[in-house]
């Protein structure tokens, strides 16, 4: 059993996926506690059903076979049985990860999004598949530099605005990668599509 927030099938709206279906499974729980979090609802597990790991791991796979793990912070919880099940009815498994907890379960995709609040284990650095970092000051570049020091050569490297801080933060994201072109932008994409 876990705690889901909520399951949907949409459009992957950010990082490098964006625009491709997938069904999205968000459980609740987070203590990182990100003062901009969109999500704040998910931080109490207790304010969430919990749902059979099964059936859950079931509905998604009869939409799609691309699965998106999200929070809160999915990696609270063990991620054995349900992506376990998710392999065997065919399922890409994707997280959206701070890394602030031990890693569990079979993944195919690891987006890494450190938070200052909670540092990622040292293990997940070498394993993610894509950084995301989040700009919400300018600090937050010194912060990028940092955190794409631990990852491996492959990791692909995002910045992505804080969606409030848009109009401030892109101009200033655009003149980083122009700077260091081993970066590249995310936009949220499925809020310019109005999807979930």
């Amino acid at each position: 059993m876990l705690p889901v927030m909520e399951h949907f099938y949409t459009l992957q709206g950010e990082g490098h996926h964006t625009g491709k279906a997938a069904y999205f499974i968000r459980l609740g729980g987070c203590d990182v506690g990100c003062h901009w979090c969109d999500v704040k609802e998910s931080w109490d597990p207790e304010l969430h059903p919990l749902m059979d790991t099964v059936e859950i791991a079931e509905i998604a796979a009869s939409y799609c076979k691309t699965i998106v793990l999200t929070g809160g912070e999915p990696l609270m919880w063990n991620l054995e049985i349900l992506t376990k099940r998710l392999k065997e009815l065919g399922c890409q498994i994707h997280i959206e990860t701070s890394g602030a907890y031990d890693m569990s379960g079979t993944l195919d995709w690891i987006t890494l999004s450190p938070k200052k609040t909670g540092l990622p284990k040292e293990e997940i650095y070498k394993v993610a598949n894509e950084l995301k970092i989040i700009a919400f000051n300018n600090h937050d570049f010194t912060f990028a530099e940092e955190q794409a020091a631990k990852v491996s050569e492959n990791c692909k490297l995002y910045l992505q605005s804080e969606w409030s801080k848009r109009n401030e933060m892109y101009p200033k994201i655009t003149d980083f990668i122009l700077a260091n072109p081993k970066w590249q932008a995310s936009v949220q994409t499925h809020k310019y599509l109005n999807i979930p």
